[in-house]
């Protein structure tokens, strides 16, 4: 019998490291069943087999995911069950009614909505953090989170760190590719990507990664994130079970993942230890301060009333969590969100001006007028306007535009959400356990039953009330970008503040044109990252009226 046991044991051993040798077999062996179970399905019914394989199809359109969604949820009124074999774990409902949506998100119904353990999984990069929570780690998580966010320190940190990086950083770098002359071009969501990046690094941890630079320094961990992404994504697409087989064989997409956390923990780690040594080192950590100070030192060094959570304070595992799911989500959604918007604005010179013109409106202070040009271009010196965020804070047809765009390209464009108990949905379709709900913004954004016969028309006008004030309703009725409910994104006004800054700032400053031939798409990504960028040329603007 012991030999028996030794044999097997033997050769279990032999065919693990066999298939470790040699992954490309098994998945071809795998790829074979599947596509002869779905022929089979075929033969015996097309109209079962497309219910029952959604999988073939998704993975078909997966360089158009949300388009094609959109157009199946044009065609079944807004929501649709897709449901796999058993064995697939691919049992969705898939919706865009703005009534569902709130309804999930509802203080009264969140409970029974919560991320769950798919979701975790998914984004198992981001560990416990407050983007993965549920239950009472969530809501310690954002209890303090929220305190931080609001603390006058702060919002002071983000008006001045998001200012500062446009003058010393962003404006030097576009005027230098502005000088080159009218053949120089320059892809502005790296460009954005890089700002937002800067940003997010000395607010969430108070260092600059420097990734404004003229010389446009590969960032690794950037990368990083880019190619997490893009795996996450591509999770969404096929049984939990394949990607689940790549991870433990160590190929195709789950590698790439390995090597991203391989570089996003490496640097994270590195964050957190030397700011540790920096605290311990000065007088940094005084207790009950609010000054400012980047979130990374608040949590290390600003006490709390709640045990749990100065518990788990002291862990450099939840400090990782919790600096990689902010970094997540403010770094990529406003780069991309501020890519799409100079993309409409190419398309759409009137709402350029009407956004100009406001900005003529400003009673503007001395301070804002900076002499940048000389740094960026010896000899050829040129005065640059900054504004600064209470400048632009009020302005409606600005936001009006951001919103606009949000509608169109919502930075996140997916949001998926498990089930705790049997519950019906206000459209009438019934959600079990196990099941997947995925809500998809961007289709959202893009149903005539929403927004009207102008629904895929750039048109800010729509947020505006006949007096020209900016319509706030729309933004609780049918605008769940940032969501709604108890899990609301904490960093909305941080991220119009950015946004609103730039745009301001770079269209004051200089003509964006967008080099022709482009054809712009969604990336494969879980941000609505434009695929290929956006080539730009750039002009210094003589006047606001040119």
């Amino acid at each position: 019998m012991a030999l028996n046991i030794n044999v097997g044991s033997r050769l279990t051993s032999q065919l693990v490291g066999f298939l470790r040798a040699y992954p490309e077999l098994l998945l071809v062996v795998f790829s074979v069943l599947l596509v002869r179970y779905s022929f089979c399905r075929l033969k015996k019914s097309r109209v079962v087999a497309i219910k029952k394989w959604p999988v073939l199809r998704i993975l078909a359109n997966i360089n158009r995911v949300h388009d094609w969604c959109t157009e199946l949820l044009r065609k079944r009124g807004g929501t649709v069950v897709l449901k796999g074999p058993r064995f697939s774990q691919m049992h969705m409902l898939l919706t865009c009614d703005p009534e569902n949506t709130s309804y999930i998100a509802s203080r009264a119904h969140f409970a029974n909505y919560p991320k769950g353990d798919d979701y975790a999984q998914l984004f198992d990069i981001l560990g416990d953090g407050i983007l993965n929570a549920d239950s009472d780690s969530w809501q310690i998580q954002r209890k303090w989170a929220h305190r931080l966010l609001r603390q006058k320190g702060f919002r002071h940190l983000v008006a001045k760190v998001s200012g500062e990086k446009v003058e010393k950083g962003l404006i030097p770098l576009l005027d230098a590719v502005a000088q080159k002359g009218c053949d120089a071009a320059v892809d502005l969501q790296d460009v954005f990507q890089r700002y937002t990046f800067d940003v997010s690094g000395l607010l969430m941890c108070g260092v600059d990664p420097g990734c404004l630079y003229p010389t446009f320094p590969a960032v690794p961990f950037v990368q990083a994130m880019d190619d997490a992404n893009e795996v996450i994504l591509l999770r969404h697409a096929v049984p939990n079970a394949l990607w689940k087989l790549q991870r433990w064989l160590g190929i195709g997409n789950e590698r790439k993942m390995a090597r991203a956390r391989k570089t996003i923990d490496h640097v994270v780690a590195n964050l957190i230890a030397t700011r540790r040594r920096e605290l311990k080192e000065s007088a940094a950590a005084e207790s009950g301060s609010e000054r400012c100070v980047d979130l990374l030192t608040a949590y290390m060094s600003q006490p709390t009333e709640d045990p749990e959570m100065e518990r788990l304070k002291a862990s450099d595992v939840f400090l990782r969590d919790t600096i990689l799911n902010m970094l997540a989500a403010g770094r990529n959604t406003t780069s991309a969100a501020l890519t799409w918007l100079f993309w409409e604005l190419s398309r759409n010179p009137r709402v350029e001006e009407k956004i100009l013109h406001e900005l003529l409106l400003i009673k503007t202070a001395g301070k804002t007028k900076k002499k940048l040009g000389e740094e960026a271009a010896p000899g050829n010196k040129a005065i640059f306007k900054v504004y600064e965020a209470e400048e632009v804070s009020g302005l409606p047809y600005l936001h009006a535009t951001l919103c606009e765009c949000l509608r169109l390209y919502p930075s996140v464009p997916l949001v998926l959400k498990g089930v705790e108990k049997a519950d019906t949905l206000p459209s009438g379709q019934r959600v079990e356990p196990g099941m997947r709900i995925v809500v998809t913004l961007y289709a959202m954004g893009r149903m005539e039953s929403v927004w009207g016969e102008t629904y895929l028309e750039f048109n800010p006008e729509r947020w505006l009330t006949d007096e020209g004030n900016f319509n706030y309703d729309m933004l609780y009725s049918k605008f769940q970008v940032f969501s709604t409910g108890p899990r609301s994104c904490l960093g909305r006004d941080l991220s119009f503040t950015q946004m609103k800054v730039v745009v301001a700032s770079l269209l004051h400053n200089f003509h964006v044109r967008v080099v022709e031939g482009q054809k712009a798409m969604p990336a494969v990504s879980v941000t609505l990252q434009m695929k290929n960028g956006l080539m730009v040329k750039l002009a210094r603007r003589t006047s606001v009226h040119a």
